[in-house]
């Protein structure tokens, strides 16, 4: 039942970070959708570390070179879904209203996105490795 209410409310904070981010695009004083482009981040994000949780076994106490890539490159990832919209800010393709809006759903999908791997990312009874 705890894996049932930890999935409500991760889909409940996906619904929050994605109004967000649609507030920035939609309302009439913004109407520019180039902060949709963020869209791929969040797609993109949890590849990497799903690919090097598969290729490595977790026996190994010690950190490993593949795991720290995955983290590496996932951290650019959302470093760049972060400076997208600041760079469409700067270039006035959005308003600084709609980025702030955007960063807003930012914060909000990634801690939702870690919060999954939290909660569903060990190896237990509720894993999303058996998804």
């Amino acid at each position: 039942m705890a894996g049932i209410k930890a999935l409500i409310s991760l889909s409940f904070g996906g619904a929050i970070g994605l109004m967000f981010l649609m507030l920035g695009c939609a309302l009439p004083i913004y109407n520019q959708y180039w902060p949709l482009f963020v869209l791929f981040f969040y797609i993109l994000s949890p590849i990497p570390y799903c690919i090097a949780r598969r290729l490595v076994d977790d026996t190994d106490a010690m950190s490993n070179a593949c795991k720290e890539l995955a983290i590496f490159l996932t951290t650019g990832i959302v470093v760049s879904a972060f400076g997208l919209p600041i760079v469409f800010a700067r270039a006035n393709l959005i308003q600084w209203g709609a980025c702030a809006l955007v960063l807003t759903g930012n914060t909000v999908i990634f801690a939702t996105i870690l919060g999954f791997f939290l909660v569903f990312g060990s190896n237990d009874d509720f894993s999303w490795q058996q998804w």
